[in-house]
């Protein structure tokens, strides 16, 4: 009964990574679709502006599934031991989000005053990693909802 649970897991931690890898792969995709259709309609600022939204985008949302992972298997560990051990990785993951907030806003405030962005393109590169959740989440879930209900 064990090996099956453990199978299970194994099985659902690897199908979270496809989808969470599938984003990622989607999102860039979309990334450089946009960048190449801003740059041949717009300009080249335009362009910029769209790499720049969704390469800071991107790497944010690297940074925090690597960090939810993480948070993920230390309260897992932590279930078996006596402490506080859950509520101190989850206060830890909450300051690690907002700190990685707070240097995607200077980052951003540093490139703005050495860069000309636009607004839209920059919102465009933004919009990237959502616009990827919403279809490999709505495609997943295509697949998993029963047919008949």
């Amino acid at each position: 009964m064990n090996e099956q649970g453990e199978t299970a897991d194994h099985r659902t931690s690897g199908n979270e990574g496809s989808v969470v890898r599938q984003v990622t792969m989607f999102s860039l995709a979309l990334l450089g679709v946009l960048a190449t259709g801003g740059w041949y309609l717009r300009n080249g600022s335009f362009a910029c502006s769209i790499l720049i939204g969704g390469l800071l985008v991107n790497g944010s949302f690297w940074l925090l599934q690597k960090d939810a992972r993480r948070l993920m298997q230390r309260v897992s560990e932590a279930d078996g031991a006596a402490g506080a051990g859950p509520n101190v990785e989850k206060t830890r993951f909450i300051l690690r989000s907002l700190g990685r907030l707070v240097v995607l806003g200077l980052l951003l405030f540093v490139l703005a005053s050495q860069v000309t962005i636009d607004v839209i393109g920059l919102t465009l590169g933004f919009a990237t990693v959502m616009v990827s959740v919403v279809i490999i989440g709505v495609r997943a879930g295509k697949h998993r909802m029963p047919s008949k209900v």
